[in-house]
């Protein structure tokens, strides 16, 4: 899994209002990082009015069906035995827009 790449992911049940269950995410973690875990932003089709949510539109080399946000407040760290399949790649600058967020929320 490399940094860009979007994944279908099992993250489970969820506790609260966690993202959960079988989703796409965006893999945003480094992409010399290798290993048994991917940091991973999931995307869902649910828009909201946040300032941290970043629209990603479908398109030929991502493998989303639908306009998707990436639930950037969501990152988190999962096994990548949790992968289901890969579907695609996010573009260069829906990707950036990604990194800007978890810049703002990590204060880095």
């Amino acid at each position: 899994m490399k940094a860009r790449e979007i994944w279908l992911i099992d993250l489970g049940s969820p506790v609260g209002s966690e993202a959960a269950f079988i989703r796409p995410v965006i893999v945003v973690g480094n992409p010399r990082m290798s290993g048994p875990l991917a940091l991973v932003c999931p995307l869902t089709t649910t828009p909201r009015d946040y300032p941290w949510r970043v629209e990603i539109e479908p398109d030929s080399t991502n493998g989303l069906s639908s306009t998707s946000h990436a639930q950037v407040e969501h990152v988190r760290s999962v096994s990548t035995a949790r992968a289901v399949a890969r579907l695609g790649r996010i573009d260069a600058v829906s990707f950036e827009r990604v990194r800007a967020v978890l810049r703002v929320l990590f204060d880095l």
